[in-house]
């Protein structure tokens, strides 16, 4: 893989279960330096397009190019460490009983138990700074499973960069997090977006003011299908999301931020 070549490239991209298209036909390609935001929809295909690229799930139909390799030509599981990815369903395949520290460190193997695996000091001190960054040094040794909501979403990130990934996938990173909670790590992620590691970052939203400062590009899905995407301020429009929700959808900014609201005029006006 060389500079110029996509960090993911997607042709043709379709996912049928059920004898059901669930997505595409879909093409979408991120590059080094983008950070991207995925939104739509329950259902539109945002989670599902994040597992294919992440070569957990099998596409039906299209190529996947990842990291400079055709899914179903490289060893996944080995292709994966260069991939971090975190979310519900990480979290929920974490031992309680294993400590964020132990857990992040796994990540060097992509597993999620230490197994027969050996870590050394290096190891220990790195999850210990990924946890410390991330605000959450002070639990690194507590249960991972006695962790608030909020903790356990920001180790999970903590471990998904561990292995100092090419490619970060967050799958809804804020979701069933407080205000206080979801507002920090927004700013956190606000960081991240601007250093030069990971290459590239797509996170998975249903909500247009849980993307972070810095996101530069936007894909907007519904019923499975591509309605918008490009740069974030060309993307975050009225008319792509009321297209995409079905319904009178306003995007607002301030300080740098998107918010989306129903415009309630719409029904008034009924």
């Amino acid at each position: 893989m060389t500079e110029a070549d996509p960090v993911v490239a997607v042709r043709d991209l379709v996912v049928r279960r059920g004898g059901r298209t669930i997505l595409g036909p879909l093409d979408w390609t991120v590059r080094a330096g983008e950070r991207w935001v995925v939104l739509g929809p329950n259902g539109s295909g945002k989670t599902t397009l994040l597992s294919v690229v992440g070569l957990e799930l099998w596409p039906t139909a299209g190529n996947v190019d990842v990291l400079g390799a055709r899914y179903g030509r490289v060893d996944s599981r080995e292709h994966r460490k260069r991939i971090g990815t975190a979310g519900s369903a990480v979290e929920a395949s974490l031992r309680g009983d294993l400590t964020p520290v132990t857990l992040v460190m796994t990540a060097r193997h992509a597993a999620t138990e230490p197994w027969w695996h050996v870590y050394g000091e290096d190891d220990r001190t790195r999850a210990r700074g990924l946890l410390e960054r991330l605000g959450v040094g002070r639990v690194a040794d507590h249960p991972f499973g006695t962790l608030s909501a909020g903790e356990r979403r920001r180790t999970s990130i903590a471990r998904a960069l561990m292995p100092d990934p090419d490619l970060l996938l967050l799958d809804e990173p804020a979701a069933s997090l407080d205000l206080g909670a979801r507002e920090t790590l927004i700013a956190d992620l606000a960081v991240l977006a601007g250093e030069s590691r990971p290459a590239a970052i797509v996170l998975v939203s249903h909500h247009v003011e849980e993307i972070p400062r810095g996101f530069s590009h936007a894909l907007i899905l519904t019923d499975g299908r591509v309605v918008a995407a490009g740069r974030v301020d060309e993307v975050l429009r009225d008319d792509v999301f009321s297209e995409a929700f079905g319904l009178p959808i306003v995007i607002e900014r301030r300080d740098g931020r998107a918010w989306a609201r129903m415009d309630v005029r719409d029904d008034v006006n009924r």
